[in-house]
C-alpha cells in the first residue's frame, strides 16, 4: 500500500479488503509496487484460522474429533492433489462434469481458495518455474515467501481467467471461485453443529460442537495447508534429482507420504502431464493409487501414464 495515499483511497481498500472476504470478483486495481506485498486486512481471516488452533487449550481432545480432523485432512489432500492439482491444473485425467464439481466443492473447502484461482497460480508456476516469474519460488523470494508469503500478497488474489479459459467456462467453478469463503464456513458449522448433536446422542464420543470445530475444520485446515504448500517451499530445496529439468524441483519421500505422492516433485516437473507423480513401483502415490481405483467404476478415466522415453534419469542424483 503507498504511503502517499489519501485517507479517503486508504478507506477504499480497507473496504474492498473487506468485501472481497466474502466476494472475490470485487474490484481492487493492484500496481506492480503493490503486488508483492501482504495485505494485512484481506488475511485477517488466514491469522484468525491459525489462531483458533489455540483453542484446543479448551476444548480438549477426544478420539473421535482427532479421528475426523485425520479423516476430513485425507479426504480434503486427495481434493486438492487429485483434482485440484492434477485435473483442474494439468487435465491428467477426465471425468464427468458433476464429479468434477463434486470435487471442486471439496477442495475449496480446503480453504487454498478456488479451483480457477488454485489452477491459474498452478499453471503459472509450471511455466516460470524457479524464475523471477514464478509465483511462488524460494530460489527467488525466500524460503518463507515460497511457503506462504506469496498466497497473502495483494497480487497473488485475483485469478487470471485467460489462463484457465478451459475452466472459466463452466458456470459452477467460477461460482466457487467467486465465493470461496462459503463452503468452508458451510463446513465450520456443519461440524460445529454436528458436535453439538453428538453431544446428546452419542455421549461416549466424548465430543461436542466447541471440539469437533476446533479439531475438525481449524486443525486440519492449518495442517492440510502447511503441507500442501511444502511442495512449493521444501520441495524446491530439499531431495534428489533424477531428471535434469530446468528448475530445482526434488523428489522428497517424506512429503511423499504426507502429501499422498506430490513429494515426487521433481518426477512431476519433468512430465508434468501423467496422472501419476511416482514413475517407480517403489514411489508411493497414494492420490493416482485412489484415482485408479476410481477408475474402475469409471467415475473418472483416461487417465494418461507416463511415456517410457520420460522415465530414463537425465540427472546426477543430488
Amino acid at each position: 500500500m503507498s504511503e502517499t495515499a489519501p485517507p479517503a483511497s486508504l478507506w477504499r481498500r480497507s473496504l474492498t479488503a473487506v468485501l472481497r472476504w466474502f466476494d472475490t470478483s470485487a474490484a481492487d486495481p493492484v500496481d506492480a509496487a503493490d503486488a508483492t506485498r501482504i495485505d494485512w486486512l484481506r488475511v485477517v481471516p488466514f491469522i484468525g484460522l491459525h489462531l483458533a488452533c489455540l483453542g484446543v487449550i479448551w476444548v480438549g481432545i477426544s478420539p473421535f474429533a482427532v479421528g475426523v480432523a485425520l479423516a476430513l485432512y485425507a479426504l480434503r489432500m486427495f481434493a486438492i492433489t487429485g483434482f485440484y492439482h492434477r485435473y483442474f491444473s494439468h487435465k491428467a485425467f477426465r471425468t464427468s462434469r458433476p464429479v468434477q464439481f463434486l470435487f471442486g466443492v471439496v477442495g475449496a473447502s480446503s480453504v487454498q481458495r478456488g479451483p480457477l484461482w488454485w489452477a491459474a497460480h498452478h499453471r503459472q508456476h509450471h511455466r516460470a518455474s524457479d524464475t523471477e516469474h514464478d509465483p511462488h519460488s524460494p530460489k527467488h523470494k525466500g524460503f518463507w515467501y515460497s511457503h506462504m508469503g506469496w498466497f497473502l500478497t495483494r497480487g497473488a488474489f485475483r485469478t487470471d481467467l485467460d489462463a484457465v479459459k478451459d475452466l472459466a467456462k463452466f458456470p459452477e467453478l467460477r461460482l466457487l471461485d467467486r465465493f470461496d469463503i462459503l463452503v468452508p464456513v458451510l463446513l465450520a458449522v456443519g461440524l460445529f453443529l454436528l458436535g453439538g448433536w453428538l453431544e446428546t446422542a452419542a455421549p461416549a464420543l466424548e465430543t461436542n460442537g466447541p471440539q469437533l470445530l476446533i479439531w475438525g475444520f481449524f486443525v486440519s485446515t492449518v495442517v492440510l495447508f502447511h503441507v500442501t504448500v511444502t511442495i512449493n517451499s521444501f520441495a524446491h530445496r530439499f531431495g534428489r534429482r533424477r531428471f535434469a529439468t530446468r528448475d530445482d524441483s526434488r523428489n522428497n519421500w517424506f512429503l511423499a507420504l504426507l502429501t499422498f505422492g506430490e513429494g515426487w516433485h521433481n518426477n512431476h516437473h519433468h512430465y508434468p502431464g501423467s496422472a501419476r507423480q511416482g514413475f517407480r513401483w517403489w514411489e508411493y502415490d497414494f492420490t493416482y493409487y485412489t484415482l485408479k481405483a476410481l477408475s474402475l467404476f469409471r467415475i473418472v478415466w483416461d487417465l494418461k501414464p507416463v511415456p517410457e522415453t520420460f522415465r530414463k534419469p537425465t540427472a546426477e542424483a543430488a
